[in-house]
């Protein structure tokens, strides 16, 4: 094994905090995991890594080297990457996460031509809408929808996602149709809470005069993911705001209608995020130029900003 395996073995360690997930990450037993950072160890002379019956976890010499081996293994992928990048397609096992409903409705159903485009790439497709943590959970990349909290990760946003207000036919012949803000005070919402913080999210709207502005409304259901939101609003429980690629099927199927159009909550940002050890990976590149091209057919609208 040489140091270059060493040290990936390594990171890998430090990132999960768990010599078993690295393993399953690596593909590779437990015992030559051990075995890998014993050599490692011995090697440079210094303990590198503190562990528990519970975890295990980087000394501050292990930090200090962990982030000198992130530095030399992408500068070795970026030697290996030199001359073939033009020439060779990409290749492995991409690993990605996002929300359900993207996954379900947008994503999957167009990973045929992805996998045509780019034989030699295998997805493992997870979809949750609670945060995940790319590192531990050994993930390439992620779409998540919102600001984002982890300032460690690189985004590259790749769209804003309009929101509509809409109900239930069922709903508005029961409370009537709600024609401006100062109505939803005798209407009922869907509470939608965050997956991850639990916070409930309030309803908004945008005007040019007076900008953003937030109404709490009376509801008697509270969800924590998009499919139940969707679902309670067909079954005629209250209005929802909601990502209009979500409910496309619905307005034209006149299951649901838009409400107040004149009064739409801000666009949501879609990013793709992945770990600064991960920017030079064609897969996620390719990846990610083939979500702007599906996304785009579902009217959502393009930002190719990268920070």
């Amino acid at each position: 094994m040489d140091r270059i395996d060493l040290f990936r073995i390594f990171t890998r360690v430090v990132e999960t905090g768990s010599f078993s997930k690295a393993a399953d990450f690596l593909g590779m037993p437990r015992s030559s995991v051990s075995t890998a950072i014993q050599m490692l160890e011995q090697r440079v002379g210094v303990r590198l890594l503190a562990r528990t019956t519970r975890s295990v976890s980087a000394t501050p010499d292990g930090q200090a080297f962990y982030d000198h081996c992130v530095r030399l293994i992408v500068e070795v992928e970026d030697v290996e990457n030199l001359f073939r990048q033009n020439h060779v397609s990409p290749r492995g096992l991409l690993r990605v996460n996002m929300p359900g409903r993207i996954g379900r409705l947008v994503v999957a159903p167009a990973l045929p031509e992805f996998l045509d485009c780019y034989p030699d790439i295998d997805i493992e497709l997870g979809v949750t809408d609670r945060p995940i943590n790319l590192v531990e959970d050994g993930v390439d990349c992620v779409l998540r929808v919102g600001p984002l909290q982890d300032s460690s990760l690189i985004a590259r946003k790749i769209a804003e996602l309009p929101l509509v207000n809409v109900a239930s036919p069922a709903y508005l012949a029961r409370y009537g149709c709600p024609m401006v803000p100062e109505d939803l005070i005798h209407h009922q919402e869907v509470h939608y809470a965050s997956p991850g913080t639990g916070r409930m999210e309030a309803w908004e709207w945008v005007d040019e005069v007076h900008g953003l502005h937030r109404h709490e409304m009376a509801g008697r259901v509270t969800v924590n993911s998009a499919e139940a939101l969707i679902a309670c609003c067909l079954a005629g429980l209250g209005l929802i705001q909601v990502p209009a690629y979500d409910v496309k099927a619905d307005l034209q199927a006149g299951r649901l209608v838009e409400v107040l159009p004149d009064y739409q909550a801000e666009t949501l940002p879609l990013a793709l995020v992945y770990p600064h050890r991960k920017h030079l990976s064609r897969r996620i590149q390719v990846f990610a130029d083939w979500v702007v091209d599906v996304l785009s057919r579902h009217g959502v609208e393009n930002r190719h900003d990268k920070s």
